[in-house]
């Protein structure tokens, strides 16, 4: 079978297969609740402490919808919304008791209907049925578990301007930062365009997309500074942060610096781990009022090169 033969079997039977589940929703979700929000409230009873933007970006529902199910299921005590300790801004969404008695009503619905749609099958073509799903689910899997190749390289001309683009995006969409950082980003990184001595700009590539860059700046002759580690929303999990780190970190050791500093914020705690993990100290904070409309901390962290030398030996 060819790939175009391929592709037409599989839309077959994707139309096919959605005409099947769309008269099982039907049945099931023709009361109480849309499809979406009974997916959304499956999916923080499965989280079990998640934020809605979270429960967003794994189904694919579009924000203004998203905010308008969280605000309908609040206000019909379906979910509690927690606030998160350190950042305001923040909240964990949790079924409450009613909202796990609705969860476990469409369960049983779902499973009386789709029950009630095999009961003619033999029980050989049942076993056929499921096992041809689980075929289908393994093989995806597979696929999804199969990292993509992710290429680590030093900027060129144009990378720049879409590293700043990157910050501004994912900063203003996840916490809500606001132009002030931007132009903070943008004013660092066109100096470093204009003087890079002592320092470099790395960049990690998946298929020809810039997804997360770092970057070494020259304090002084024996110290440089970290800046602009970021990685895509969409990548983050994938371990591009630790190849960046060890990229940088490497770079320090061979410019024989003898010391790093960065600079970050408490609320980003995924980054925060990542600098525990390469032995970085805390050592200073200070509040900071000008990117966002609430009080956030900014963080000072130290790395002494010398315990690096000294663990690589």
């Amino acid at each position: 079978m060819n790939c175009k033969q391929t592709v037409e079997k599989i839309r077959k039977f994707n139309r096919f297969y959605a005409d099947v589940l769309g008269k099982i929703d039907q049945e099931i979700y023709n009361q109480s609740f849309s499809l979406t929000e009974a997916r959304v409230i499956m999916e923080i009873h499965l989280s079990n402490g998640c934020t809605a933007t979270e429960v967003r970006k794994k189904l694919g529902i579009d924000r203004g919808y998203m905010s308008r199910i969280v605000q309908r299921l609040e206000s019909e005590h379906v979910i509690i919304k927690k606030q998160v300790s350190n950042d305001k801004r923040q909240y964990l969404l949790y079924l409450s008791n009613d909202g796990i008695n609705i969860l476990n009503r469409l369960i049983d619905d779902a499973n009386r209907e789709v029950g009630r749609r095999i009961q003619r099958l033999s029980a050989h073509d049942a076993s056929k049925l499921v096992t041809s799903m689980e075929t289908i689910e393994a093989i995806y899997m597979k696929s999804a578990l199969t990292p993509p190749d992710v290429l680590i390289r030093t900027f060129v001309p144009g990378d720049v301007g879409y590293i700043a683009y990157l910050h501004g995006r994912l900063y203003e969409n996840t916490y809500q930062f606001g132009k002030k950082f931007e132009y903070y980003v943008m004013k660092g990184l066109t100096e470093f365009l204009f003087d890079s001595e002592g320092g470099e700009l790395w960049v990690a590539e998946i298929n020809g997309e810039i997804v997360g860059s770092i970057a070494i700046t020259k304090n002084n002759r024996t110290v440089a500074q970290l800046r602009w580690f970021l990685i895509d929303e969409r990548y983050q999990g994938m371990g591009i942060g630790k190849k960046l780190m060890e990229a940088a970190i490497q770079f320090c050791v061979e410019q024989k610096y003898q010391h790093i500093f960065l600079w970050t914020v408490s609320i980003l705690t995924a980054a925060r781990h990542l600098y525990k993990k390469y032995h970085f100290v805390l050592t200073e904070e200070k509040t900071n009022s000008e990117w966002t409309e609430s009080m956030i901390v900014e963080e000072r962290w130290d790395l002494d090169l010398s315990t690096v030398r000294s663990d690589e030996h």
